[in-house]
């Protein structure tokens, strides 16, 4: 029986998840978490999962930032991040950061189904052609482009910023001071060269973070 912890902050999609998973023999979600903070708590107690459903975006710490503490008390646990975010945008970040596969939320059943079993299995998911971009990414040599070497979080709210998400907008989806947005933003703009918003995009359609 493989043991799901579905980590999401809307109620109405992990309800959505474990009705999902309840058809499948081989699999039950074991416990809930609506959060890192949460979900790092189930784990040290329970210790007891076979894979982790991880959404990027939650209250508090993203879910990129929490699996790096999981990383640390866990290294080998099965992780799969489930996002909004297409592949494309965010495959590789997730990839870095330690998940074992990534999917977009908008995956067919079927498919979700096999990307747990495979993680849970010990291997990796990605599609075809997000494999195919993290390879080219990671086999790109010592010099990869600037926005390879943001944080998850920074990747996050360029992503957010990117698609004209007000600063104030940014922080109450995840959560942070809109001071502290803005922070980010600077940090953002210095790592990549860029001097305001127009800019960035500009810089995101180079380097097909997104397609113009």
């Amino acid at each position: 029986m493989i043991d799901v912890l579905i980590v999401d902050d809307h109620t109405i999609f992990r309800s959505g998840l474990k009705r999902l998973l309840s058809d499948e023999p081989d699999m039950r979600v074991a416990d809930e978490a609506r959060n890192g903070v949460e979900m790092l708590a189930k784990l040290r107690r329970t210790r007891r999962f076979d894979v982790v459903v991880l959404d990027v975006n939650m209250e508090g710490r993203s879910g990129l930032d929490t699996l790096e503490a999981v990383r640390a008390d866990f290294p080998k646990l099965p992780v799969l991040v489930l996002s909004m975010y297409p592949e494309e945008q965010y495959a590789l970040t997730a990839i870095r950061a330690g998940a074992n596969g990534y999917a977009s939320k908008d995956i067919d059943a079927p498919e979700l189904i096999k990307a747990i079993r495979q993680v849970a299995a010990g291997g990796r998911y990605l599609t075809a052609d997000g494999a195919q971009k993290v390879l080219m990414h990671l086999g790109g040599g010592d010099n990869p482009p600037p926005h390879q070497k943001l944080t998850a979080r920074e990747y996050q709210i360029m992503l957010m910023m990117i698609k004209g998400t007000s600063l104030t907008e940014i922080g109450e989806k995840i959560f942070i001071s809109v001071k502290t947005v803005s922070t980010y933003r600077s940090r953002i703009l210095g790592k990549l060269e860029v001097n305001n918003n127009a800019e960035l995009i500009l810089y995101a359609v180079r380097h097909g973070i997104i397609v113009s």
